[in-house]
């Protein structure tokens, strides 16, 4: 239970939502579109980490980081 999943939440270049990326996806990336784009993927990312601690940065159009989220894993083993 050390490891820690990080996240990425970037704009898509065609301006159609956004991608949600970790190297813990099965693919890779994922996009989601609008409404709720950046709310749908940051929900997911805590789905898939329900048993790791994990890290979400959200960036803008320009590479910054305007949000952070922090998931503490919560799934405990017997």
């Amino acid at each position: 239970m050390d490891s820690m999943h990080t996240y990425e939440v970037r704009p898509r270049k065609d301006h159609r939502g956004v991608d949600l990326i970790s190297d813990t996806l099965p693919f890779g990336r994922l996009s989601y579109g609008e409404p709720n784009a950046i709310a749908n993927a940051i929900g997911y990312a805590e789905h898939c980490s329900r048993s790791h601690n994990a890290v979400i940065r959200v960036y803008d159009a320009a590479g910054t980081v305007i949000e952070t989220h922090e998931h503490a894993g919560d799934f405990k083993e017997p």
